[in-house]
């Protein structure tokens, strides 16, 4: 899916007899759905930044029209996840949280309904009291691999630890040992670098936690016609047994 710019996000309920605007509004649900949008629209990722974002307030039910998103590349790709799945496990853990609380929140109030939307009307999605969305078990394997960014901070006196920041915006924490950060004459601060870890991944999310540094790796960005077509080979002979790539990844996700 391509990003977009606007978004609509929607909820419709009846309080009081009066069907909920921008005029009726109790101010706990309001305050209620404003957080939600916002930590919809931001993500784990944290690759929007909110202070560029507008929002307008319509009417038909109570409508929050969302402008300044062509940046938010993990949003648009969650929302291309939805249109297909009802599996709340393959998308960002806080925007699952979100749609589980609206979830729970419809099963509750038969006349609550939440919606999102893009300028043409095309809904994403829609919650009310007969939507099934489930959220799989978390997955999370051993892996070691090799990380890429910008380090931004290292050291600490009790507790060594690199901060590397990737492409997306997201900053990985990376526990390490005085002894290894030492290691090395060059200045690494504030330079793009190349990271052994091994780390826990979420199988759904392909989230990392518990990082630990295993070395520093020389970085020289350069393409290499051979080195491509050896890894094109191993990849094929790996993945030689498996007749359906696609498949096989949705079923670790849960999602067949």
């Amino acid at each position: 899916m391509a990003p977009g710019n606007q978004l609509r996000f929607a909820i419709s309920d009846r309080i009081n007899d009066d069907q909920v605007s921008p005029a009726h509004i109790p101010l706990i649900l309001l305050g209620e759905f404003q957080k939600d949008v916002n930590d919809f629209l931001r993500g784990s990722s944290r690759d929007l930044d909110l202070s560029k974002v507008i929002v307008s307030i319509k009417e038909g039910s109570l409508a929050f029209v969302v402008s300044g998103l062509l940046s938010a590349r993990s949003l648009w790709s969650d929302l291309e996840h939805l249109g297909f799945t009802q599996s709340l496990g393959s998308i960002d853990p806080k925007r699952a949280g979100v749609l589980a609380r609206w979830q729970n929140a419809a099963q509750k109030n038969p006349d609550r309904c939440y919606s999102v939307s893009d300028p043409s009307d095309r809904v994403f999605f829609s919650i009310d009291s007969a939507s099934s969305l489930h959220k799989t078990e978390e997955s999370w394997v051993y892996v070691e691999k090799y990380v890429h960014g910008h380090i931004v901070d290292m050291g600490g006196s009790t507790r060594a630890n690199v901060h590397l920041k990737l492409e997306s915006g997201e900053t990985l924490t990376i526990a390490s040992t005085q002894e290894l950060l030492a290691q090395g004459e060059q200045n690494r601060l504030y330079r793009p670098a190349l990271l052994h870890v091994t780390a826990e991944e979420n199988l759904h999310t392909g989230e990392l936690r518990n990082l630990n540094l295993i070395a520093f790796e020389d970085y020289h960005p350069a393409y290499s016609e051979n080195q491509f077509r050896l890894m094109v080979e191993r990849g094929t002979l790996a993945w030689s047994n498996v007749p359906n790539s696609t498949e096989w990844v949705e079923k670790l996700r849960g999602n067949l």
